[in-house]
């Protein structure tokens, strides 16, 4: 077999050229086999991580998938809020450990903003329920002293800090909705980064934390989605409050100032359980609250359901590189066969030194085999190396990390179906020079 693969190598690079482009064209299909399957597993394991260890969550009725989206992973339009008593009820229940409320709809230079409370950081997890962890500062405070001390702070993720290059310190204005009308601006109530979130390779990464009572605060003179004219502050000793004339007691003097207010409602919660058996027991009984009508999803069965809804996407994709794999190795069927025709008196003199038919079969199908191997090393290359250059740029404009990782189960099943589609493919004209005969190459045609 060792003097056979030799020649097929050395009659390969005799025809390197054209070999060349049908090599080129299997890695160019190799790539993209492997680099969909990536960005599928990729995608699929930075949704998976984005939250862990919370039981429910719990928002306005509406699709499972939706709610998780727009909730969890910022992404969609928003959905109707609910009522932030109901919530408060429904963590009153028995079985409920924790609750922390979740308020988005605002941004920040294209960035979502979320409203919470400090609960946040102590309980929200991802991956394997990893904590949130502070790389710099601290957490917001709660807003809730009579001097309203602590509203205005923000705690920005890793991510966003590093793409807009803020640290501690930095003043930064939120924009009402998705910041697409400059005047929609919340300029008069300016926000201070007191934290910056370490990486967690999650939607948090991207996010603006605010305290629940500073979300109120700054929509105090706001009604339905628009800035009212004049309108004085609910509250005072906050930004934005003018200071009274010399001589005239302020508020501060007179009165304690009024406490920031919760806003009545919210755009989700997230549930933690006692015990994981409770888990539908309590989602019936969200989904029974007569107060208001509620929805409560567990984040696994939805992400099921969201692989649903893309997995027909997903093998779109793969079917259209599968054909792009077999019209490359169409390719190299056709280029070996036409050059079969130019080959026929090489092949008549290997007979008649003594090569049978079948070694000259082996001889066409081994160099079919080389040129996928190499075409395929060259794709598995080409994949990595595109993997590592463009993994940053991907996170940041995307939000998805890409991991460069030693391929797995489903990569090397691929591999393995395009090197033995090359092997067969090429016993096509294998099979063709099999039949010619002795006299055929050795006689002159005319």
């Amino acid at each position: 077999m060792t003097p056979l693969l030799q020649l097929a190598a050395r009659s390969a690079w005799n025809r390197r050229f054209s070999l060349g482009l049908v090599t080129l064209s299997i890695a160019l299909s190799t790539l993209l086999l492997l680099g969909i399957e990536r960005l599928r597993v990729d995608v699929r394991a930075n949704f998976a991580q984005a939250v862990s260890g919370t039981d429910l969550i719990v928002g306005a009725r509406t699709g499972p998938v939706q709610l998780l989206l727009y909730a969890v992973f910022r992404i969609g339009a928003p959905a109707s809020g609910i009522e932030l008593a109901s919530a408060e009820a429904v963590a009153r229940h028995r079985a409920v450990a924790w609750m922390v409320p979740l308020a988005l709809g605002d941004s920040h230079r294209g960035f979502a903003v979320l409203g919470t409370t400090p609960a946040y950081f102590e309980h929200f997890r991802y991956g394997a329920r990893q904590p949130l962890v502070l790389a710099q500062g601290r957490a917001f405070g709660d807003g809730g002293s009579p001097a309203g001390a602590a509203l205005y702070e923000a705690v920005i993720g890793a991510e966003l800090a590093r793409r807009l290059g803020y640290g501690l310190g930095q003043k930064i204005v939120l924009a009402h909705g998705d910041g697409a009308m400059a005047h929609n601006d919340h300029g008069e109530h300016p926000f201070t980064v007191v934290g910056v979130l370490a990486p967690t390779g999650t939607p948090v990464d991207r996010t603006v934390h605010i305290g629940l009572r500073a979300m109120s605060a700054i929509h105090d003179d706001w009604a339905s989605g628009t800035r009212l004219p004049a309108a004085a502050p609910a509250f005072g000793g906050l930004a934005g409050v003018a200071a009274p004339p010399a001589g005239v007691p302020g508020p501060a003097a007179s009165a304690p100032a009024a406490q920031p207010p919760l806003p009545r409602s919210i755009t989700a919660a997230l549930l933690g359980l006692k015990s994981r058996a409770a888990v539908f027991a309590v989602q019936r009984e969200v989904q029974a609250f007569r107060a208001e009508p509620l929805m409560a999803v567990l984040p696994g069965v939805a992400l099921d359901e969201l692989w649903d809804v893309v997995a027909l996407g997903e093998r779109g994709l793969q079917a259209m590189s599968a054909l792009v794999a077999v019209v490359s190795l169409a390719g190299l069927v056709a280029v070996i066969l036409a050059g079969l025709n130019e080959r026929r008196r090489e092949l008549a003199i290997l007979r008649a030194v003594g090569a049978g038919p079948r070694q000259v079969l082996a001889l066409l199908a081994l160099e079919g085999g080389l040129v996928t191997a190499a075409g395929v090393a060259l794709g598995a290359v080409g994949c990595a190396l595109a993997v590592a250059l463009l993994a940053p740029w991907v996170q940041a404009q995307h939000g998805i990390s890409l991991h460069l990782a030693w391929p797995g189960s489903a990569e090397w099943a691929l591999i393995g179906a395009v090197l033995a589609g090359g092997f067969v493919a090429s016993l096509v004209p294998g099979w063709r020079a099999y039949r010619l005969s002795l006299a055929d190459g050795l006689s002159p045609r005319i």
